[in-house]
């Protein structure tokens, strides 16, 4: 799978509110977004309906889960880690999303999400002895 097209451009954040959970939804539900950092592919995200996901850091092995929004982020918890929710802070810049981590802030990292048209990768199960 190829991912060169994701753009990785970070406008000045801070002058833009975040999304709202409505907004968010209407721009993701149905979409699958490529996210990267730094130049390098960093993971992909299917958004379904009723604020599922499907998460995979591009290695065929896919995570499920569920967002909502609490104090004006978006929060995913996912099947491994259902006490753990990932906090992030959406920035739609006309180009593609913006999403900057918000649970610590010393490690906040920018990515830039946009649907590139390929297909999300997940392999079954893992099976053998």
């Amino acid at each position: 799978m190829t991912v060169s097209a994701i753009g990785l451009v970070a406008p000045t954040l801070h002058a833009q509110p975040g999304m709202s959970a409505e907004a968010f939804d209407t721009y993701t539900r149905g979409k699958t977004l490529f996210y990267g950092n730094g130049g390098q592919a960093y993971g992909v995200e299917r958004y379904l309906s009723n604020r599922r996901v499907v998460w995979s850091f591009l290695d065929g092995k896919c995570k499920d889960g569920t967002w909502y929004e609490e104090a004006g982020q978006i929060c995913f918890v996912y099947e491994d880690r259902p006490g753990d929710p990932q906090c992030w802070t959406f920035r739609d810049t006309g180009s593609g999303l913006i999403a900057q981590f918000e649970n610590d802030p010393l490690a906040t990292e920018l990515y830039e999400a946009q649907d590139v048209g390929q297909d999300m990768m997940c392999h079954g199960p893992d099976v053998g002895v």
